[in-house]
């Protein structure tokens, strides 16, 4: 099949058996000069085909625009496939012929107890050993006892010349093919305009090639200039580098502790970038997280430097030092936590690896002398506004740590937190962040509130197909059945004290309350957990006429009830009277009518 230039080629050729020498409203310019649309699948035609069709039709479910097919009465191919052959080589691999290409093709079609064979290949290469189609056909119902065989084809707005350069036919000599003259023959390849000989191209690529070497230097001497203007660049101190410049570390140390940020060193991956473990010199163990400068990481870096680089306490993660290798690259380094983050030891572990109950109640403590160290405890009052499990590390000694102070933000004492932009985790954050973005220590206690609940009762704040973790506890509290939302794993095992599970589920419950007026301060909570009922009785009682005084001036019982239509939210009084706590919950519903 020989294209023309500048013109798109089409449609095709068809060897076909037919019973009269002509089909009948054929047409030229379309359907391969084969059938029309009135006897196309006629099983009264009696047409066997060969087509080699390079036409994509979607009406005759065309596998695509270069292929072989096997038509019986109609133009929907019985089996079809790229037009190419098999290699007889090692790879025995298939190569594609581009049929229209005006390249020379030799065809061999056979037919022996019913089984037909259509195999091509390049003219002059020897035939492939294995064909291009092998199917089995029964013909009986389609030859008629005398048949006429030739060559069809047709061409319409794509336009293309077919030509048969020589053929054969046999019903007994097979090997006849193999007198077909295929040396010598024309070739119908369209020529390539070749311009590389021509004085002009030597004349033109000679200055080209000289301008483009100018060039090239010109761009060489400006990105020599450009680095040198970087590296004086990064050796300049920015303004917020003078403040924490004593905790500034290294590039080529971390690198290399790190042993070139290796994949083999990743232990985990943040929403900023990925944190490696190292070995400073001396053995001891680091952390190392690198912050890219997207998705706010600058923020990140410089909420971390300047919150958690100057805190000083024994539950939290400890920062040793910062590193900014370019303008939008930087690196926090840690102390390392050996024993990974809370969440992969309370949440789908195994038993081995899974937290006592013990352990449990021991790194809810810690945490809450974290967080109150953040609000109290330092010169100035800092807002985590991320706690969860997943931020809260393990040291060798299953100590809990609070990191990942990403979304830290501080402000003196007295003052209300300025900003209102929505940050934080779904699933722990106050129902008043989502109104007013505006974070406080109430939001904290929040968030600590949800971390008791999902330490103890081994479930996320969210899981799908569930009830959320707060209004699950809240509805088992209601139903008297409190010690059920302890972890199946740890209820299981039968080491705990359904009292304090009682006690620590209702100061869960209290710290993650709807309204952030009645939720306790850090530093109530954390009595509450050290168990301090003497010197402190007065303080509790006095929580709980406020707590009570909230409740009635209200119109409804709780927010909870609100949400959840169940009874009132338990107080203080309730919490340190664990006791006769399901006395005390029911003279609190009454109360809070």
């Amino acid at each position: 099949m020989a294209p023309y230039e500048d013109t798109l080629p089409g449609h095709g050729l068809v060897f076909i058996f037919t019973p009269v020498t002509g089909i009948q409203g054929t047409s030229s310019a379309q359907h391969l000069g084969l059938f029309n649309l009135t006897n196309n699948g006629n099983s009264n035609n009696h047409v066997l085909g060969v087509e080699f069709d390079v036409f994509m039709n979607q009406e005759f479910d065309d596998i695509n625009d270069n292929h072989v097919g096997i038509d019986i009465n109609s133009l929907k191919s019985s089996v079809s496939n790229d037009s190419g052959y098999w290699q007889d080589d090692g790879d025995k691999s298939f190569k594609e012929l581009t049929l229209n290409s005006g390249e020379n093709y030799q065809v061999w079609i056979d037919y022996e107890d019913s089984w037909m064979n259509v195999t091509m290949a390049p003219v002059g290469r020897k035939r492939p050993s294995r064909p291009l189609l092998n199917v089995s056909l029964n013909l009986s119902q389609v030859f008629e006892d005398e048949m006429f065989l030739g060559f069809t084809s047709a061409t319409g707005q794509l336009v293309e010349s077919h030509k048969i350069l020589g053929w054969s036919f046999s019903n007994e000599n097979i090997s006849l093919s193999d007198e077909l003259i295929t040396t010598g023959l024309p070739s119908f390849v369209l020529p390539k305009d070749s311009i590389l000989k021509s004085k002009g191209f030597v004349a033109g690529f000679t200055v080209g090639a000289f301008l483009v070497i100018c060039v090239l230097v010109l761009l060489a001497l400006v990105l020599i200039h450009r680095k040198r203007l970087r590296e004086r660049k990064r050796q300049e101190m920015e303004d917020w580098e003078l403040e924490y410049w004593p905790h500034r570390m290294v590039y080529e140390e971390i690198e290399a502790t790190t042993k070139g940020f290796s994949e083999e060193n990743v232990i985990g991956v943040g929403g900023n970038g990925k944190v490696y473990k190292g070995v400073l010199r001396g053995g001891v163990e680091i952390a190392v997280k690198r912050i890219s400068h997207e998705n706010d990481g600058l923020r990140e870096f410089l909420a971390e430097v300047s919150s958690l680089g100057r805190l000083k306490q024994r539950n939290l993660v400890g920062l040793r030092g910062w590193c900014k290798k370019d303008v939008g690259s930087f690196l926090l380094v840690y102390d390392y936590m050996e024993n990974g983050s809370l969440d992969k030891r309370v949440f789908d572990c195994d038993e081995r690896k899974m937290l006592s109950y013990e352990d449990r109640i021991r790194i809810i403590k810690d945490v809450g002398f974290a967080v109150l160290y953040l609000h109290e405890g330092w010169e100035a009052k800092v807002l985590h506004r991320d706690i969860k499990a997943s931020n809260v590390l393990l040291d060798k000694d299953m100590n809990g740590r609070l990191g990942d102070f990403g979304l830290a933000r501080m402000h003196s004492h007295g003052q209300v937190a300025s900003t209102t932009k929505l940050v934080g985790t779904v699933g722990y954050m106050a129902p008043e962040v989502f109104k007013t973005g505006r974070a406080s220590t109430q939001t904290d206690v929040y968030m600590f509130g949800i971390l008791i609940l999902e330490v103890l009762c081994g479930r996320r704040p969210l899981e799908e197909g569930k009830s959320p973790l707060v209004e699950w506890v809240w509805q088992l509290m209601v139903q008297g059945q409190l010690v059920f939302a302890l972890d199946e794993r740890l209820r299981t095992k039968g080491e705990f004290s359904e009292q304090e599970v009682e006690r620590l589920m209702h100061l869960g419950l209290l710290c993650a309350y709807p309204e952030p007026k009645v939720r306790p301060t850090m530093r109530q909570v954390v009595n509450v957990l050290e168990g301090k009922n003497d010197e402190d009785d007065s303080e509790i009682e006095n929580m709980d006429s406020y707590l009570l005084q909230q409740l009635k001036s209200r119109d409804i019982l709780s927010e909870y009830s609100q949400y959840f239509n169940y009874a009132s939210h338990p107080t203080f009084q309730d919490i340190g009277n664990s006791s006769s706590m399901s006395l005390t919950w029911s003279e609190s519903v009454v109360e809070g009518r």
